[in-house]
């Protein structure tokens, strides 16, 4: 097996049982470079509690049943989803087997907007083509939305309403044990994620269900969701810390494998940011006036690839990413951002 087949390995459908009573279950993301996304099944007698619920696709319900079959229950047994945020490869397949099985789903509040800005269909990427633009990169963002314009906006999947907005401490028992939910925005603006304070002592430390907060082999996106507002890498950053200050767990992600510490990788994610914090800097007190032009100075991935060498889609993240960077930069008084006549964001050194 390569390095490249074991970092993998976590997305197979292959159900892992992860606590007592807790089952990750990997369901699929197609044409997505994530792969799967981790929904876990918590028992609580004859009915089930899961945290996220998947893409509203045929092949993630048919093995996300076959999982519950395992465990010998079916998709009716389901009671509940508490959905960390309103991505659809975590909150559509609830809200669609909701209809089939009359599931609860629970999202957090500071969700409200984005669900009903998606509920009026808005164009595809609205916001990140708008972002690119400001951010110096007018060629990619006419070329996202041409390309958003070919693949149409017939788009059946559901973002009605959850049936409950959580809010910040609200304890939600599930068994043994009582889930947390605790509000991390940053990756979106609502995010939450669900912590085991109480439960079974084989549990251990206890579990962070830390949705897209907390990925073991990649840094989250940053802000992206409908109307995304400034201000984003600096509540991640602050949520990142606040996690940190509370006593550490096992780290439950939807992207990856289980792993032994939260903390541990919040330190590295820490570090990442800092690290890019001061690269963007540099490059900008060398000239580098625009988002795009500083991320065109830097490499990206772990393979160190140029900013060129990247997808359309994957240059548009690492675009915004930047210009959130250089919007902490000017705010810690780093560096000087002005607005161009025609909007566009430049940069120079404080």
């Amino acid at each position: 097996m390569t390095d490249a087949d074991d970092r993998q390995s976590w997305s197979r459908p292959e159900p892992e049982t992860v606590a007592p009573d807790v089952l990750r279950v990997p369901l699929p993301l197609p044409m997505d470079a994530l792969r799967a996304v981790n929904v876990y099944v918590l028992r609580d007698g004859d009915r089930l509690t899961l945290v996220d619920g998947g893409w509203s696709l045929t092949e993630s319900r048919d093995l996300l049943a076959a999982a519950l079959r395992g465990l010998g229950a079916e998709l009716p047994d389901i009671g509940r989803f508490l959905v960390t945020h309103v991505h659809r490869d975590h909150y559509t397949q609830a809200v669609a087997l909701r209809r089939e099985t009359g599931a609860r789903v629970s999202l957090g509040a500071g969700e409200r907007d984005s669900v009903e800005a998606m509920a009026v269909r808005p164009a595809p990427l609205a916001p990140q083509v708008a972002g690119l633009r400001l951010s110096g990169a007018g060629a990619l963002a006419d070329e996202i939305a041409a390309a958003m314009a070919e693949a149409g906006s017939d788009d059946p999947i559901d973002y009605t309403a959850p049936d409950d907005w959580l809010a910040d401490g609200d304890r939600l028992p599930v068994g043994d044990r009582v889930l947390e939910a605790v509000e991390t925005p940053g990756h979106t603006r609502g995010h939450l994620v669900f912590d085991s304070a109480v439960g079974p002592a084989a549990d251990g430390p206890g579990l962070l269900f830390a949705g897209d907060h907390v990925l073991p082999h990649i840094t989250p996106s940053i802000g992206f969701e409908p109307g995304a507002r400034p201000g984003a890498l600096t509540r991640f950053l602050a949520s990142l810390a606040r996690v940190r200050e509370r006593p550490d767990r096992r780290l439950l992600p939807a992207h990856g494998p289980v792993r032994p510490s939260a903390h541990a990788r919040v330190d590295e994610l820490l570090d990442h940011h800092g690290g890019r914090l001061d690269a963007i800097e540099r490059v900008a007190a060398a000239g580098a006036g625009t988002a795009a032009e500083a991320a065109a100075a830097l490499t990206w991935t772990r393979r160190e690839k140029g900013l060129e060498d990247l997808e359309p889609f994957h240059r548009m993240l690492a675009i915004l990413e930047t210009d959130a960077h250089l919007e902490v930069l000017a705010a810690q008084g780093r560096v000087v951002r002005e607005a161009d006549a025609d909007g566009t964001h430049r940069h120079r050194q404080a």
